[in-house]
Order: C-alpha cells, then sequence, then structure tokens
C-alpha cells in the first residue's frame, strides 16, 4: 500500500440520545444523509452487520469496508484499497468517538474531523 502510517482519535460532545447516534451509524439509509461521500450500492441492508462488505469512494480512491463488529454503542470498519486500517465508532448519551488508523495517502484526520462535524450537524438538525 502507498502511503504512510496515520491515526487519529477524536471524541465531541453531540446534542443526540445514543439511540439517535445508533441509528445514524448503523443504519445506511439514515449514514448516506450525513456521510459526505454520499450514496451507497443498493443491496445495503436494513442495519450493518458483522460480515456485511460495501465500498465508498473519495473522489477517485474507493474504500472498502468490513463491519468486523456492530454493537448498540460500537462500530468497527475493517478498511482496505484506498486505506488499509480500521475505523473504530463508539458512543453514548450525548457523546461519540471516532479513532481512525491505516496506511493512505488521504488525510485521514481531515477527513474523520469533517465527518464528525457532519454527523453533529445531522443530529443536530434531525432534533429539531
Amino acid at each position: 500500500m502507498l502511503g504512510n502510517f496515520q491515526q487519529s482519535q477524536i471524541r465531541i460532545e453531540v446534542d443526540a440520545s445514543a439511540t439517535a447516534i445508533h441509528d445514524s451509524l448503523l443504519r445506511p439509509t439514515e449514514l448516506e444523509k450525513w456521510l459526505p461521500t454520499g450514496r451507497f450500492a443498493s443491496g445495503m441492508p436494513q442495519e450493518l452487520h458483522p460480515g456485511f462488505e460495501f465500498t465508498t469512494r473519495i473522489g477517485p480512491v474507493s474504500i472498502h469496508h468490513q463491519v468486523d463488529v456492530a454493537r448498540p454503542n460500537c462500530l468497527r470498519l475493517l478498511l482496505s484499497q484506498g486505506i488499509d486500517g480500521f475505523h473504530e465508532w463508539y458512543w453514548g448519551e450525548g457523546w461519540v468517538q471516532s479513532r481512525l488508523e491505516g496506511v493512505t495517502i488521504l488525510p485521514l484526520s481531515l477527513g474523520q474531523t469533517l465527518n464528525l462535524l457532519s454527523l453533529r450537524q445531522f443530529l443536530t438538525t434531525k432534533k429539531r
């Protein structure tokens, strides 16, 4: 894999319940509403589950995701192709945390920050 090893961990406060955060991360119909990379291919399940695989794109770069763990307060995705590594999400009442590690040419910390800000904005707007 071409690129550098990068790691980033960010935790933010959000004005949302743990259930709302769960639904926004584990339900593809909700996930695609706030994820800056856009739409998913058809055939996505109602809720992400271990073993499910899908691919997203950031411009010309494809990122393959395999759901490793999907629990009421945790999601772990194994990443390959454009990023070789993993992305973990943890959440509770009023907070969400993202941990991302991998080898890539993409700026992981910047992308992670944008994703978290987009999620927070989505949850805030959804609550109104």
